[in-house]
């Protein structure tokens, strides 16, 4: 039965990339790395090294994320939270206190990470794995192939989720090692770091780092109450939180834990000066009316930084609004690479280092599919977010990890009951979106933002205006209905482990 709820490279073991004819050719081969005393480093050509193999001086980077766990860090306030490592990163670094996601939900969110799109217009409108089937489409770039064309040796620990795996390499990953969970991706990451010190070569690095820890099921790690737990601000006390969110708490104390080797292994061997460290998450917590929901718990996002040799700022919180789909447009000016058009996001590499920036006026976020069809549209800004439904649904869809919580059976009617077309909050005075203020007092914003919002859509290409958007399932079910593919060959996708 297909599961909405599996994280890729959740499986406890771990595969290694390696690279033969061309990039679309390549797949991914599985087996045990743990236990080898060499890392397999697979290449693809590389255009400084037609030019006669000169470095490109540019700093190496380590994108660090994890699944699901919105701004709980003890950096953001959340006071029962151990994580000192990334709570210390923060306090040497840059820590945004502003920072979203573009999605609810962690395909469409990382697909618009890594390409600098929003979900829409990257194609992934819905999780990738198994028969949901939404993928990055070969037109999109990747952050690891616009590195890979300026020099950069690139890889991959953990997982990916915006594409199967055997199309890894089409991302611009010359190395890869599957296998999600801390204890393995952790140990790698080191490895690969003292690996990458040992060889002493001279050209920069990406270094992609995914941890599953914090997505359901928690438990994998024992639960952390050395601190309490605290119940999170949006929900009614329930029965059992106390337990679910030591446990949720156990895990992200595993992820930090990670975290810290990472940077020590960068200290160490002395990469760190020149390596720019980020970490964020794909989007909120795994909890009713968060993940899944485009209120701010399911939206919200840590998003820390480092780079000791760059002008950044130290020891500062960044209070403008940021979007996750402004990443690889920062990225690409500060390393001095031209931005290509189709970019939808906004550097803030100006405000980064230290230059006149024009701040966002609002970030956007959006959601088509999970388990279900469910096309919502949201617009937010400092004071004000509307969210606009295409469909009639429930208030929220649920995911289906998200109703193992017992938070579920509490909320549930609230959850369940249909939604208006319109949601429109002060967040100023109503932080937790509670006091829907479309068609009461708040005619004069939503002439504001519906505009805005459709403007978006419109300007970006958002499918959703033209009318229902179809899922992969349905396209294929339609291929075999009438018989465009065999019954076999679909029956033989269908039960793969890609689906």
């Amino acid at each position: 039965m297909l599961s909405a709820d599996c994280a890729p490279g959740d499986h406890g073991l771990s595969a290694v990339g390696r690279i033969s004819g061309s990039p679309g050719a390549a797949a991914a081969s599985r087996g045990p790395v743990l236990g080898t005393s060499n890392l397999v480093i697979a290449r693809l050509p590389r255009e400084s090294e037609t030019r006669g193999g000169s470095p490109i001086a540019k700093p190496n980077i380590v994108l660090i994320t994890t699944h699901d766990l919105g701004r709980h860090l003890g950096c953001y306030g959340a006071r029962t939270v151990r994580s000192p490592h990334l709570d210390a990163m923060a306090a040497q670094g840059v820590r945004f206190s502003q920072a979203f996601s573009t999605a609810p939900q962690c395909s469409p969110a990382r697909a618009a990470l890594a390409t600098g799109r929003y979900p829409h217009s990257a194609g992934v409108m819905g999780l990738s794995h198994g028969e949901f089937g939404w993928q990055l489409p070969a037109s999109e770039t990747h952050l690891a192939r616009h590195l890979h064309e300026q020099g950069y040796d690139t890889a991959l620990i953990g997982f990916q989720h915006i594409t199967t795996d055997e199309r890894i390499p089409e991302l611009g990953f010359d190395q890869w090692h599957l296998g999600g969970q801390s204890q393995v991706a952790g140990p790698l990451a080191v490895r690969w770091l003292e690996e990458r010190a040992r060889t002493g070569s001279n050209k920069p690095f990406y270094l992609e780092i995914a941890f599953g820890d914090t997505h359901r099921p928690w438990g994998k790690h024992p639960p952390d109450w050395n601190l309490g737990t605290e119940r999170l601000r949006w929900l009614p006390p329930y029965p059992g939180s106390d337990e679910e969110m030591a446990e949720f708490q156990g895990e992200i104390r595993a992820v930090d834990e990670q975290v810290g080797a990472i940077v020590g292994r960068l200290d160490a061997t002395g990469l760190r000066r020149d390596t720019w460290v980020i970490f964020t998450s794909d989007h909120g917590i795994d909890i009713p009316r968060a993940k899944g929901t485009l209120y701010d718990p399911g939206i919200e996002v840590p998003l820390i930084m480092q780079w000791p040799t760059a002008a950044l700022p130290s020891r500062r919180v960044l209070d403008p609004l940021i979007s996750h789909v402004d990443i690889v447009p920062t990225i690409l000016q500060a390393l001095g690479i031209s931005q290509p058009s189709t970019l939808q996001g906004h550097s803030f590499w100006p405000l980064l280092s230290g230059h006149t920036s024009t701040p966002r006026k609002e970030i956007y976020a959006e959601k088509t599919y999970h388990t279900v069809y469910d096309p919502i549209r949201a617009v937010r800004t400092d004071t004000h977010k509307l969210i606009v439904h295409f469909d009639t649904y429930d208030t929220a869809d649920v995911p289906i990890d998200a109703k193992e919580s017992p938070a579920y059976a509490v909320i549930r009617r609230e959850l369940t009951r249909p939604h208006r077309y319109l949601e429109l909050f002060n967040l100023e005075t109503d932080p937790l979106e509670r006091d829907n203020l479309a068609g009461t007092d708040g005619m004069t914003v939503l002439s504001e933002l519906l505009p805005r919002l459709y403007d978006w859509m419109r300007l970006t290409g958002d499918p959703l205006l033209e009318g229902r958007i179809p899922s992969p399932m349905y396209r294929r079910a339609l291929d075999v209905l009438t018989q465009r593919i065999p019954l076999a060959e679909f029956l033989a996708t269908l039960h793969s482990p890609e689906g």
